[in-house]
């Protein structure tokens, strides 16, 4: 396994059997973490950047068969911020330290160009050395040049599985593997920041889908790359299914920053939900990007995408301040930076 990791690194490429190899063998991980966390510190250093997370509706059009906020979920009590909701959030956030602000929300058709346009381009103007991250789901490319017109520079949209067969298995015929692929390439096309990922352990999932998955990345090749664990939720037709585990992901972390040096990898929410110390493993194995939440404590626990998410009732000054720490005991040390991707 020791000549694959260094094959890795030196040619930020393997083959399949070897990526199969590296995917489903535990005794490599210590080096493997090893080697992605000193690749990082290379290019980032002990950096971690702060991506303000406002949640600002849960409202969604689509019926994904593993996602709390699906339109079909009775149970989802839903609510929309209003503007000064969402500029209030980012004035906070502002004053704690982030200049990122990430406005993610369900494909909710309320929340039309017009309005969205309104709402970036007002951010953008009253903190223009602040980035504007949107990760809204699937729009036309129109809407998208719209929105980056307004402001926002980077978007982004997991593609969940790059296998259309599994990309069927977790959404309605209403959606297409195809359609969101295309997606991608839009913003792509127009100048956005991509972000894209993927979930490890969903219902049905193979290695091989995950090999699918760093291949079409490969093709892609995005600015920042978002895995978590898949978690289930009770009201949702893959409540019986179990949830992703921690040390998967944290290998899948690990390959991808060795195969993608220079992207922008967050420890993400989903591994702190699995595991007390899941976010401070995530950025030990090669992530550099934690996103905490800006919406409004009242509203936090209504964004469930899955059971048990963590931080739901944390003002936004306490989780500032209980990631400090936590980062700091990780060895690394929380940033005030808009924090691009290296090379740009």
């Amino acid at each position: 396994m020791t000549d694959i990791i260094k094959k890795i690194i030196t040619e930020h490429d393997i083959n399949d059997n070897e990526l199969k190899l590296l995917i489903e063998n535990a005794d490599s991980d210590s080096e493997l973490f090893s080697e992605a966390d000193r690749v990082r510190r290379q290019i980032y250093g002990d950096k971690v950047y702060l991506r303000g997370l406002i949640e600002f509706t849960n409202y969604c059009r689509n019926n994904c068969f593993y996602c709390g906020i699906r339109r079909d979920n009775k149970n989802a009590r839903r609510y929309r911020l209003s503007k000064d909701e969402i500029l209030n959030c980012c004035k906070e956030g502002y004053a704690l330290g982030y200049r990122t602000f990430v406005l993610q929300g369900g494909e909710d058709p309320y929340f039309t160009d017009d309005r969205l346009c309104s709402i970036v381009s007002e951010i953008h103007n009253l903190y223009p050395d602040c980035a504007v991250t949107l990760s809204l789901g699937e729009r036309t490319k129109e809407s998208y040049q719209k929105l980056f017109e307004a402001g926002a520079e980077r978007y982004l949209l997991r593609h969940e599985t790059a296998d259309a067969v599994h990309y069927a298995k977790l959404h309605p015929d209403s959606m297409s593997c195809e359609n969101r692929k295309r997606c991608l390439y839009d913003l792509k096309s127009i100048g956005y920041q991509v972000g894209t990922g993927f979930m490890t352990g969903s219902p049905f999932q193979t290695t091989e889908n995950l090999i699918a998955d760093i291949r079409f990345m490969q093709e892609l090749s995005p600015d920042m790359i978002g895995i978590g664990p898949y978690i289930t939720h009770k009201d949702t037709p893959f409540s019986s299914f179990p949830s992703g585990s921690l040390e998967l992901t944290l290998r899948l972390i690990a390959i991808i920053r060795l195969l993608f040096p220079y992207a922008l990898i967050p420890a993400t929410t989903a591994l702190g939900t699995i595991s007390h110390t899941g976010r401070e493993k995530g950025l030990k194995a090669g992530a550099n990007v934690i996103m905490p939440n800006l919406s409004p404590a009242a509203v936090r626990k209504k964004y469930e995408l899955y059971d048990d998410k963590i931080c739901t009732g944390e003002e936004s000054a306490q989780c500032r301040a209980c990631l400090e720490r936590r980062v700091s005991s990780a060895g690394y040390r929380i940033v005030t930076d808009r924090g691009d991707r290296a090379g740009i």
